[in-house]
């Protein structure tokens, strides 16, 4: 089997050109980053304000497990199968992080025969939108520090800074660091800390912002520190979010590319869903509504992260109503979650997946108590037996889900063609789609309302940190955003070695912090890492370049 840089580097791309001319993109909306690439441009979206929206359809999968699910590789197999079927579909996906790239979990652009390209670029610069995310976080940092520098004329506690540097890589030695070192003319020595960058607001907020001048308005609300009377500093009081508009104007515009079928992709915006809201952007989702009957969109991780956020969120924020929901499992992964060592989970075992199919019902339940209809694709392994897939309908049958084998990563789009009926199925049904909470509620009612509702919690643990946080978000009158749950994402729980459909638990809130600008309330449960770090065997060290540019190791 060809690896995954070898399949794309035999595709065979068409011109950006022919991939806009299929969505009816005109030549003057489309700016161009070589000859696979481009954004589009400002002009595209009041054209066509007026055209009705296609339906959208959400793919979501269960907890993730070292067996993996193929959730990118069903979204993007599921675009191309939707051509296969003679339907007009376009894909919107996030953009990779450098960190997984070079890390452990690899890249974002799918995989075997349905992947986005060029996937080399995608997963490396890509169109600088990373760089500018990181380039404008830390300008508010460096504004930040040179104000301390320049007499603190707001009277801001060092103490009590609450915007963190920034930079797209793995790199656990910058977690917690001290700046200023050096003397009177280097700054004021204070604690500082590094997160990837997307894991940062400013991440958020541009997958938020629905224009510049909303951007620029979400920029300036970031709260970035506290003052010696405790009152609340935001980015606008130091008078920069003109400034951090002006590097982010061509990273707020989506990008176009396409999957190796030609089938045309939205790739925009990156936010992790254990520790941000986990979607591409709002502008890039809308935009792919206008032009084409069915939008196909991911959420990171499993259901209880990604999903849950993209619509508590997301749909909030942008007046989205998705129409159906796409499971994505796979027989391994439920062995796994039935108690099945990773090593062993290619051999039959009956038991084992019978006893792990609780994960996938808990997330079909919770999939439902958003008032939407769920397809359950299973993403075929070559050693998934007969007997095993026979169960499994059997199980999906009895949950009224409909259910679909899909082996896209083999065969591209001819693989998921019954998953595409089944999807266009699904969501010609009336949608019922409601958020589970209302914003307005408390912020304690929020968090519990997830998870009791979502997680199946009996309840919530708050440490003496995060009361002290949720009164002073209260005391703001910042109380009424949406919450956004930084959790593991390998567990129903907050505990990660707890599989399958846990019992008797509850949530301990560690800490709660105001995104402001990006509109909702972060909530710190378990050991939630913002600033990853590598592997023992980094996946760069087998990555490697030769003379004529050709790249390998990259997956």
């Amino acid at each position: 089997m060809k690896t995954d840089i070898e399949i794309a580097s035999s595709a065979n791309m068409l011109p950006i050109r022919e991939i806009a001319q299929k969505l009816h993109i005109q030549d003057d909306e489309l700016e161009l980053y070589g000859n696979y690439k481009a954004k589009l441009s400002e002009s595209i979206y009041s054209r066509l304000n007026d055209r009705a929206d296609g339906k959208l359809i959400l793919v979501t999968a269960i907890n993730p497990t070292p067996a993996g699910e193929g959730k990118t590789t069903t979204t993007v197999g599921l675009g191309e199968a939707m051509a296969k079927i003679g339907k007009s579909a376009i894909i919107a996906l996030r953009e990779p992080s450098l960190g997984p790239v070079f890390g452990i979990k690899g890249g974002a652009a799918g995989g075997g025969y349905a992947q986005v390209v060029p996937m080399d670029d995608i997963n490396l610069h890509f169109t600088g939108d990373m760089h500018a995310i990181t380039a404008a976080n830390n300008l508010l940092c460096a504004i930040i520090d040179n104000h301390l520098q320049q007499g603190n004329a707001l009277r801001i506690d060092c103490r009590r800074i609450l915007f963190k540097r920034c930079m797209d890589m793995n790199d656990r030695a910058l977690r917690n660091t001290i700046v200023g070192l050096g003397g009177k003319v280097n700054g004021m020595p204070r604690e500082d800390h590094f997160q990837i960058t997307v894991a940062s607001e400013i991440m958020a907020i541009l997958c938020l912002a629905d224009s510049l001048d909303d951007l620029k308005q979400r920029l300036g609300s970031i709260l970035v520190a506290y003052n010696l009377d405790g009152e609340a500093v935001y980015a606008k009081d130091l008078h920069v979010q003109g400034a951090m508009t002006a590097l982010l104007k061509d990273a707020l515009k989506p990008n176009l590319v396409q999957t190796l079928e030609n089938t045309p992709c939205l790739m925009h915006g990156g936010p992790f869903a254990n520790i941000a809201h986990g979607c591409n952007s709002v502008r890039a989702t809308k935009l792919a509504l206008k032009l084409a009957d069915y939008t196909i969109t991911e959420a990171g991780f499993g259901s209880d992260l990604g999903a849950e956020k993209f619509f508590d969120i997301k749909c909030r924020f942008g007046k989205l109503r998705p129409s159906a929901v796409v499971l994505v499992a796979t027989i391994r992964a439920l062995k796994y979650n039935g108690g099945v060592p990773k090593t062993e989970t290619a051999a039959e075992n009956l038991d084992a997946l019978r006893d792990g199919l609780c994960n996938l019902q808990k997330h079909v339940e919770n999939m439902k108590k958003f008032g939407l209809p769920v397809v359950v694709a299973i993403n075929r392994f070559a050693t998934d037996t007969d007997a095993e897939i026979a169960l499994l309908e059997q199980f999906c049958n009895e949950h009224g889900v409909s259910f679909s084998l899909a082996e896209m990563f083999a065969k591209g789009g001819e693989g998921g063609t019954e998953l595409a009926r089944k999807v266009c199925e699904a969501a010609e049904q009336p949608s019922q789609f409601h958020p589970i909470y209302d914003e307005k509620l408390p912020i304690k009612e929020k968090i519990e309302t997830i998870a009791r509702e979502i997680y199946g919690a009996d309840g919530v643990d708050y440490l003496a940190g995060a009361e002290k946080a949720i009164r002073e978000i209260e005391a703001l009158g910042q109380d009424r955003h949406p919450v956004c749950i930084a959790k593991t994402q390998y567990s129903l729980s907050d505990n990660p070695a707890l599989l399958g459909r846990p019992q008797d638990f509850k949530i301990t809130v560690k800490d709660v912090r105001l995104s402001a600008g990006a509109g909702f309330i972060v909530v710190y449960t378990g050991d939630i890492m913002t600033m990853p770090g590598l592997p023992k065997q980094p996946a760069a060290c087998s990555i490697d370049i030769d003379n004529d540019g050709n790249i390998t190791g990259l997956f």
